[in-house]
């Protein structure tokens, strides 16, 4: 009897048990199946934590714990993520589902080692594989989102952080990329809001920080530039532009201009090798920036590089097809083709505004200077040299000291259209025509290779 009232004892025990475990996995089954509806409404949170309890209640069911893996997935938690995936397959080896977790985190340890290398393209390509398996991440979003504007990508950024900020006004990492966007496209003021903003919702947040004391900085520097161009102070302007461009390097809009301002500033000191380097960093960092071709083509012109100064001209007048633009090219083109020419001022060393007389004092000097019988006791090679020189001489001198002919050939046009063949030119005669003819003029030597000029 005493074993019986025992084994009663026992199992009026144990069947309490039995009703527990029961009605334990409906109440598992009911939470899981709240966490399934949370799911499918992309309510991660509530998800996680019907799921919890789901595994509170049964820890030993595999597909709670995958459940539990797959909204972590979505949250960005791949560790945890992998921790629940690796203990639902220990209670059911056949649970395989969710191996992508490995996945995702060893594209995310990629992502942060690319990133401090600087290499943005490969986090973007790792963030968008890592996205493919979690599609609500905010912080790959944001990763993505920031290398894009490094790229200079910046429609695709702004347009990844509205995303974030329409469902989370007050996403400091959101708010930081839209200003970064901004401050890359030279729109510094709007920037700062951003960065004051991002910072308001986040004090601690390091990039908007340090982005925010950049791009008042280089406003700034920028603007105190600015002014001492204006008031004509260009060795101070000079300095304050380059101040500016230590700032930020990957500001690259900005950057631009500053290159292209001090660019201006060379030009004013006649520093026009300078002001040409500084316009070609300008437009290696954005190849659009119209302003800084026309300053590096006027700097070519003012050095008389006439092919280089078309070449930027012809990109200019391709973009933006204005009268202004047209005439540009049309003078640089007119350069290019007179400077091919022979360049008869400086034959004989004058100035292109020299007057009939200075004009006159060239050509008697460099005709004397070069005839031929002064040089009749050189070599043959200086003779056939010299003969060259007093030749050209005698050119320079017939069209320049003819107003009509002068006219012609400043402006340009061909004076085989005057019917003057220069291949049939007798030097000679403009020689002694100048110095009154036969006996007017001769050569006497004193000694080797020495001369005196005896006037009739």
């Amino acid at each position: 009897m005493a074993a019986a009232a025992e084994c009663d004892v026992v199992m009026a025990a144990t069947e309490p048990e039995l009703l527990d475990d029961e009605e334990a996995k409906r109440e598992a089954e009911s939470f899981k199946e709240q966490g399934n509806a949370y799911y499918a409404k992309k309510d991660y949170n509530e998800a996680y934590n019907y799921y919890t309890k789901a595994i509170d209640m049964c820890p030993k069911n595999a597909s709670y714990y995958g459940n539990r893996a797959a909204t972590l997935m979505m949250l960005g938690k791949f560790r945890e993520a992998l921790g629940d995936a690796q203990q639902s397959v220990r209670l059911d080896d056949s649970f395989v589902r969710f191996k992508n977790a490995n996945a995702v985190i060893e594209y995310e340890k990629i992502a942060e080692t690319d990133f401090e290398k600087r290499d943005f393209r490969k986090v973007v390509f790792c963030m968008d594989r890592a996205l493919e398996f979690a599609p609500a991440c905010h912080r790959f979003k944001i990763l993505k989102a920031e290398c894009l504007a490094m790229l200079g990508r910046y429609p695709e950024a702004q347009s990844v952080a509205s995303d974030i900020l329409r469902m989370d006004s007050t996403n400091a990492d959101a708010l930081y990329v839209r200003g970064l966007c901004l401050y890359y496209e030279d729109c510094i003021e709007k920037a700062v809001q951003f960065f004051v903003q991002a910072l308001r919702m986040a004090p601690d947040h390091e990039k908007a920080c340090i982005a925010c004391r950049n791009a008042k900085a280089l406003k700034a520097k920028k603007e105190d530039g600015n002014k001492a161009f204006k008031e004509g102070n260009y060795k101070l302007a000079y300095e304050l532009y380059t101040e500016a461009l230590g700032i930020d390097p990957n500001n690259i809009k900005t950057n631009a201009k500053l290159y292209c301002n001090r660019g201006t500033v060379n030009s004013k000191l006649r520093k026009l090798d300078d002001a040409i380097e500084d316009c070609t960093s300008a437009v290696k960092l954005d190849a659009t920036y119209i302003k800084a071709y026309l300053r590096r083509a006027q700097c070519y012109m003012d050095t008389e590089q006439y092919e280089e100064a078309v070449r930027d001209y012809e990109k200019v007048y391709q973009t933006e097809k204005t009268k202004e633009h047209k005439q540009l090219l049309k003078n640089a083109q007119l350069e290019l083709k007179k400077s091919k020419r022979k360049d008869y001022y400086k034959i004989l060393g004058v100035d292109k505004n020299a007057s009939e007389d200075e004009i006159k004092k060239a050509y008697r000097k460099r005709a004397l200077m070069h005839h031929p019988d002064r040089h009749s006791g050189a070599s043959a090679e200086v003779q056939k040299e010299e003969e060259k020189k007093f030749k050209e001489v005698g050119e320079a001198f017939t069209i320049l000291s003819d107003p009509k002919k002068k006219t012609r050939y400043d402006s340009g046009q061909d004076l085989d259209e005057e019917g003057m063949n220069m291949g049939d030119f007798d030097a000679n005669n403009i020689f002694k025509a100048f110095f009154g003819g036969p006996g007017g003029f001769s050569f006497e030597a004193s000694g080797p290779g020495n001369f005196f000029f005896q006037f009739g």
